[in-house]
């Protein structure tokens, strides 16, 4: 992995201000994302699709604005497999975390997808060899530990809650592998027009026979529906994605994946004016555990 991928080097002493912007403007346009779910009139699986496919033709436009290079570069197949994996990985975390968003409760769905920032820092550790602290081994343990208090309530009751938790876990899993191919294709040199373009297409392949056949309405049924899903894809995934997989081009991205933690504190904001949704005690102690730890494991990635 390149300096820049593995937070060595010139990043890892001074982080680029314009990229770091874009990273938490990123993060705050997502945090709208469950707020747009649950206001949905499709069910999760539909939402997610139309969130992809509905991106799609401004997405290629983006593209066929994007200036080509002056002098064609080598043939290099690593930006088309790492966008054909983002595209997979990003149907599986959408498809997943809609449905967590729908069962548990909107801070529950949010903080634990984000446990996602670990799984990175694990992975570049595992792929790329690179050094992993004690530091950070604290830190994963005490967000891991959090996640268990944060989970406790809906375990103790079982039922869709907490079926909703374990699902926010896996999205995670998901939601690190994404990140990790969009940060594969960037270094590779692929322009972050086409990755957006790219792996947000295959997405919505990926999620259409799924969004088709669940059962759950697939069209939105109202214009109100149709402007939900609209935002979905505009905010979310156009402004929100774009401005992250610019950033992930000039930030390491263990950095890249704990700052956007700034998205579960706002979505929990958003759905306690919307929705009324608070947290118990226990769900805020372990929610402060879980973004304690992981801020603590990025101090030692």
């Amino acid at each position: 992995m390149s300096e820049r991928a593995s937070g060595g080097g010139p990043l890892g002493d001074r982080i680029p201000t314009p990229a770091f912007l874009c990273l938490l403007g990123g993060g705050c346009a997502i945090a709208f994302a469950p707020i747009f779910v649950r206001l949905a009139d499709t069910g999760p699986v539909a939402s997610a699709f139309w969130r992809t496919a509905l991106a799609v033709p401004f997405l290629w436009a983006w593209v066929a604005k994007t200036p080509l290079p002056s002098a064609p570069a080598p043939f290099d197949p690593r930006p088309s497999r790492a966008m054909w994996a983002a595209g997979f990985f990003f149907a599986l975390d959408l498809g997943v975390w809609h449905w967590a968003i729908v069962w548990t409760s909107v801070a529950n769905s949010t903080l634990l997808a984000n446990l996602a920032s670990i799984y990175v820092t694990l992975m570049g550790w595992l792929i790329w060899k690179q050094r992993v602290s004690r530091v950070f081994l604290v830190g994963m343990v005490m967000a891991l530990a959090g996640m268990f208090v944060l989970v406790g309530p809906n375990f103790a009751s079982g039922g869709r809650a907490f079926a909703g938790d374990v699902l926010a876990a896996l999205t995670a899993i998901f939601y690190g592998s994404y990140m990790l191919a969009i940060k594969v294709a960037r270094d590779a040199g692929a322009s972050t027009a086409r990755i957006m373009a790219w792996s947000t297409t295959i997405s919505a392949i990926a999620l259409l026979p799924f969004a088709v056949f669940s059962p759950q309405p697939f069209w939105p049924s109202s214009g109100h529906g149709w402007l939900v899903v609209l935002g979905l894809a505009l905010v979310t995934q156009i402004l929100g994605q774009g401005l992250i997989a610019y950033a992930f081009a000039h930030l390491p991205a263990s950095l890249s994946s704990v700052s956007l933690l700034i998205q579960p504190v706002l979505a929990a904001l958003f759905a306690w004016a919307l929705f009324g949704e608070t947290m118990e005690p226990a769900q805020l102690a372990g929610g402060a555990i879980v973004l304690a730890g992981i801020w603590i494991a990025r101090r030692g990635s």
